[in-house]
């Protein structure tokens, strides 16, 4: 799951979602002069990306992917499972997504100071390109996936996966359908220390 996700899925607690954006920034064990709900946000994006990985629909999304595209398919679902989340995010949230979107780059400014200098860059890039919000437009997506590709060491397709992906609206809509009511359950019934079912998809924390 991408950025959008991850703060919606941390919950109210500002902290946690702090460390729902920042857990793909940081590496190994939090330090431990970060506040606990902070550190405790990390360790659910972690939990939620284990689970996410997993999970009998998006293996099934994933498998939707011809080469050359497949091997990159975790890369582009993330992104773009965020998007069909923004374009929808009525349907998930209470918030409007303008106003979630802005008071996520608030909170980053406001706690600017514990972010990672890469965090810090990416919060910047957030409020020029008014992120996560505009994950609903197409164009502003193609562009996130083919800087994700120049940034990548090897070649790779991400540049042109937009048409691909927009080709399999429907089927990846259906598996996004399936899976995210019980990435919500997951999420909310985590704790620290929290273990997840065995077989994602069976049997969904608090369902």
């Amino acid at each position: 799951m991408n950025h959008l996700a991850h703060a919606l899925l941390a919950g109210p607690d500002e902290g946690r979602i702090l460390g729902g954006v920042l857990g793909d920034f940081v590496r190994g064990a939090p330090d431990a002069a970060l506040p606990t709900g902070v550190r405790e946000g990390i360790a659910l994006h972690r939990a939620i990306d284990g689970y996410t990985d997993r999970h009998p629909e998006v293996l099934a999304a994933r498998a939707l992917f011809e080469p050359p595209y497949r091997r990159y398919a975790g890369i582009a679902l993330d992104m773009w499972f965020d998007h069909l989340l923004a374009r929808d995010f009525a349907r998930w949230s209470p918030s409007p997504l303008p106003a979630f979107s802005t008071d996520l780059r608030e909170l980053l400014r406001r706690q600017d100071a514990l972010l990672p200098a890469t965090a810090r860059r990416f919060a910047q890039y957030m409020r020029a390109n008014d992120l996560p919000a505009a994950y609903a437009e197409p164009a502003v997506l193609d562009r996130a996936l083919a800087g994700i590709g120049q940034r990548l060491q090897r070649d790779n397709p991400l540049g042109r996966m937009l048409p691909v992906l927009q080709e399999m609206d429907a089927p990846l809509q259906a598996r996004f359908d399936a899976f995210f009511p019980q990435l919500q359950r997951f999420a909310h019934a985590w704790s620290p220390g929290f273990s997840p079912p065995a077989t994602p998809g069976e049997t969904a924390p608090g369902g």
